[in-house]
């Protein structure tokens, strides 16, 4: 998998810009893990969720795949709600890819 599976059609501006983001990280092991992800939750997040998503996609690849793969702690401060959705959803729905 490349790319997104999902349509941006009813997401609003925000949300397709994030969509958009989350895909085109930089590294290929960072666009399957937060790729995936936001195809899966992203119109479903709350207001605050997408608002804590969006600092998730400002980090940098290196720190927020560490994290993911549990290779250095997370911060208290990145440790939300979403960021352990995250987390729990690479777990459930690993890819073919060797990540983490």
């Amino acid at each position: 998998m490349t790319g997104t599976t999902r349509t941006v059609e009813g997401l609003d501006p925000r949300r397709r810009r994030a969509l958009y983001r989350s895909w085109r990280r930089g590294t290929r092991e960072m666009d399957l893990l937060m790729g995936r992800f936001a195809d899966a939750e992203i119109d479903g997040f709350s207001n605050d969720e997408f608002r804590a998503f969006e600092a998730l996609i400002e980090l940098p690849d290196r720190e927020l795949f560490a994290w993911i793969a549990e290779r250095e702690p997370t911060p208290a401060e990145h440790d939300s709600k979403v960021f352990r959705r995250l987390k729990a959803f690479h777990r459930a729905f690993p890819t073919t890819e060797h990540i983490g």
